[in-house]
């Protein structure tokens, strides 16, 4: 300690140096010190640890040298490789946080620092296609829920969903849409896969068939097998909601399987609705939410105070660095775009394009009103003037934009929109035939 003193201070480093008094007496004990290592700023204690003074004379007479005194130099060298290995497990233990934080939600498409591979091929056993099931949103919002019923009505209905990938196995969650055995996912946990199975929440576990999935609305349809479903029984399926009955404050919860701790409830609220958010280069229109939402989540249904599933949850915000992580950023696909997708996928494999109207259209005080006609499109050739209102589309009332987007869901590239305009104080009717499909 000497020889250190002697040598003064190491740069930017504060050395305190004091003894400890002796039992019963206020001398101080010359065979002890504490050396606390402080950084200049903050003054954060990176070491501390006791050792006696090395003894170069020998003993003091009366006293027994303690084994460690009695080794010196070798002492100090030991004191100095323990802080040059806990700093070496300091470093070693942030490096590893951060790779831990990057795999752990590796199954819940982080918004940021991890790209994922793209167009990797799904090999799952397949199930056919348009065999006559459909995904249906009720608007009756019903009676309000306790947590506790919402859990007991939608928990049998919630399953976690594993497949087999080449870089091992994926897991995420399901959520029931049929009696039959029809179910939905993220596209991202079946994404390369070639063997998926499906665990209830009764702990039965069964395989499933791969019906169909669209990366880009990262959603898939699932098939319990009907050999599975004798063995099974009957089985619950959720009831699906219109999310765009949503208010900002409404309350949330989400079921699944975060960390593979099956039937997991948390809940939160409705952060904002019509969050775009961009993910892998493309924008995606996301329901946002507080509700824990962790990996093993993904696929899982994000549920109203009515027991209904309003989204799917498929994301959470996040950063590469545990001691900065971002927590109640978590994201679910609206269930109004999931009636229109998901019916696609289990018709025709695939999400066929919506229809391009030709207007682009603001909600002011009067209604939905028609600030511009696209030239050569399905509006201007039907007669469709700027400064409109759109008071029906297919005979449905039109107070708003999401109105009328609702019902450009239900239609297709070949069919026929019949829009009821006031213009001035005429009522117009006009027949929009929808020959183009949105790019």
């Amino acid at each position: 300690m000497g020889e250190r003193e002697e040598a003064g201070r190491l740069p930017g480093e504060i050395v305190e140096v004091y003894r400890s008094p002796l039992p019963g007496s206020a001398e101080r004990d010359p065979r002890e010190i504490v050396v606390s290592y402080r950084q200049p700023d903050p003054r954060e204690v990176v070491e501390v640890y006791r050792r006696a003074i090395p003894r170069r004379g020998g003993a003091s007479p009366g006293r027994n040298v303690s084994p460690r005194s009695a080794r010196g130099g070798q002492g100090r060298r030991r004191g100095l490789y323990t802080f040059l290995l806990c700093a070496a497990v300091l470093v070693g233990l942030t490096a590893a946080s951060k790779a831990v934080d990057i795999l752990f939600f590796r199954d819940e498409w982080p918004l940021q620092d991890v790209i994922y591979e793209t167009n990797e091929e799904i090999t799952i056993p397949s199930w056919p296609v348009d065999q006559g099931a459909s995904l249906a949103l009720t608007r009756d919002l019903g009676e309000t829920l306790t947590a506790q019923e919402v859990y007991r009505r939608l928990n049998p209905a919630v399953v976690t969903v594993q497949c087999l990938t080449g870089e091992g196995v994926s897991v995420g969650t399901g959520v029931l849409f049929s009696e039959d055995g029809y179910l939905l996912t993220n596209y991202h946990v079946v994404r390369g896969g070639s063997e998926c199975f499906i665990t209830l929440d009764s702990g039965y576990s069964m395989d499933v068939r791969f019906v169909a999935g669209d990366e880009n609305s990262d959603l898939a349809v699932l098939k319990i097998p009907p050999e599975e479903l004798t063995e099974a029984g009957g089985l619950p399926f959720a009831s699906f909601g219109d999310s765009e009955q949503l208010t900002v404050g409404d309350p949330v919860y989400a079921i699944g399987s975060p960390r593979q701790l099956r039937g997991t409830l948390t809940n939160g609220i409705i952060s904002a609705i019509d969050r775009d958010i961009e993910v892998e280069g493309r924008t995606m229109t996301l329901l946002q939410t507080n509700a824990a939402l962790n990996s093993g989540n993904s696929g899982g249904p994000l549920i109203n105070e009515r027991g209904q599933v309003i989204g799917i949850n498929v994301a959470k915000y996040m950063s590469d660095w545990n001691q900065d992580s971002v927590e109640g950023l978590g994201f679910a696909i609206p269930s109004a775009h999931l009636e229109r997708i998901v019916n696609d996928l289990l018709k025709w494999g695939e999400v066929q394009p919506e229809p391009r109207l030709g207007v682009q259209v603001v909600t002011d005080a009067q209604g939905l009103l028609v600030k511009i006609v696209d030239p050569d499109t399905a509006a201007e050739r039907a007669g469709v003037q700027e400064g409109d209102y759109i008071i029906a589309a297919q005979g449905q009332a039109t107070e708003n934009t999401q109105d009328l987007f609702r019902v450009r869901r239900t239609l297709y590239v070949g069919d026929e929109l019949t829009l009821l305009l006031r213009r001035g104080t005429e009522t117009v009717e006009v027949v929009l035939e929808l020959e183009e499909a949105v790019s």
